[in-house]
């Protein structure tokens, strides 16, 4: 039987900072547990933070990301030293499987032997927390991948790694390595236990569409006929040197949803990111692109942003009916946070999505990230999403 444990802290040693996190999580005398799951913003020593708990608990498999920021029980925070943790116990209900060297070019096939990874360890895997690179990949490719040998019936949820909105470079940890380019799963399996997952933007798409008119894979090289991040800049009144950190926080781009899907998300439009540039001017997407593809720009709509968050927790509260929760696990887009939202918002709209899930005012295990994509489903199936609060709720069934 799984047991989940959270806790998180702004802690400018990152030794101390796992220390903190495991007592406050799981008591000071027993640090011991069989899954350790960390994010840690760009300040810290990735290196020390994992061999810091694999020191404390040497049976825990230990993995982690690069955030821009972190959402524990305690709230949010998005200083360059937070660190948060979920720990687990239940060995026999857990399976971790890693691939290094993903892109966007080999994602279906790295993403397809991690999953044969984990269904070798565990044929009886039901949901799987998924991380990758969050730069320079197909996330359409990772879920294709991964269903290719687990089946779509099981729900992938979880994030793609971030480094300061930069978009230069974001890392991931397992065991005792810290990779740029991989991708890590964990798998569980305990049948008692169902995970609800659903994601919200409220983003409004306007103005006259782009038409990807070149792409090839995940990327983007022809907008209109030209150089794609020159149109891309172009509108976004930009200089042709900006960087991806320039554009992030303004220039999601969206592409159109059909209208059963629109009904059920709250939105016309699934968002996209561009988390990469070549000096070409080619266009890095984190999913799959087709020429004849139109994409708009958007504008954020701060009350249809709280809105759409207290429908889907009311759609995601309904949905549980009378389950036990026992963890949430949250992906947060980075231009959500302090990038879109001064302080005030920001804390509000986390204090929104975690009173609902809470019992008797106390929060949950929680443990959230701000990073570059979401896991979630929509209309049923494995999606991936960009600019979303992605929430993951974990069941116990009654």
């Amino acid at each position: 039987m799984l047991e989940f444990h959270s806790a998180s802290t702004r802690m400018v040693n990152s030794r101390r900072a796992i220390a903190e996190c495991l007592d406050a999580a799981l008591g000071e005398d027993d640090h011991d547990c069989d899954l350790i799951v960390i994010h840690a913003s760009m300040g810290h020593d990735y290196q020390q933070l994992i061999d810091e708990a694999r020191k404390r608990a040497p049976s825990a498999r230990v993995v982690g990301s690069s955030c821009c920021g972190v959402v524990g029980s305690e709230g949010v925070s998005e200083s360059m030293k937070d660190v948060a943790l979920m720990a687990v116990r239940g060995a026999e209900h857990i399976a971790v499987a890693h691939v290094d060297g993903i892109y966007g070019h080999n994602a279906e096939a790295q993403a397809a032997a991690l999953a044969r990874s984990l269904k070798a360890t565990d044929p009886g895997v039901n949901m799987v927390y998924f991380l990758a690179s969050g730069i320079d990949i197909d996330d359409d490719a990772c879920i294709r991948g991964i269903e290719s040998v687990l089946g779509p019936e099981v729900t992938i949820f979880g994030a793609t790694s971030a480094d300061n909105m930069k978009g230069v470079a974001s890392f991931q940890m397992v065991d005792d390595t810290v990779y740029e380019h991989a991708a890590f799963a964990v798998g569980f399996s305990d049948p008692g236990l169902s995970v609800i997952t659903q994601a919200t933007h409220g983003f409004v798409a306007v103005g006259e569409p782009l038409l990807v008119t070149r792409a090839e894979g995940n990327r983007i090289i022809e907008l209109n006929d030209r150089p794609a991040w020159e149109v891309y800049t172009e509108r976004l009144q930009l200089p042709s040197t900006a960087t991806c950190g320039d554009t992030i926080p303004i220039g999601a781009l969206a592409e159109r949803l059909p209208a059963d899907l629109a009904e059920e998300y709250g939105n016309d439009h699934i968002l996209r990111v561009v988390t990469k540039r070549d000096a070409h001017g080619t266009m890095h997407c984190a999913t799959g692109i087709e020429a004849g593809t139109e994409l708009w720009l958007t504008v954020r709509d701060e009350e249809r942003i709280f809105n759409d968050m207290d429908r889907m927790m009311t759609q995601m509260v309904k949905r549980a009916g009378d389950r036990e929760l026992q963890a949430v696990f949250h992906a947060d887009c980075l231009a959500r946070g302090r990038f879109l939202f001064n302080r005030v918002m920001k804390e509000e709209l986390v204090g929104r999505m975690q009173y609902p899930l809470s019992k008797n005012g106390e929060v949950p295990p929680w443990l959230g990230m701000y990073g570059f994509g979401e896991f979630a489903r929509l209309g049923g199936r494995n999606t991936y999403h960009n600019y979303t609060t992605a929430l993951y709720a974990i069941y116990r069934d009654a």
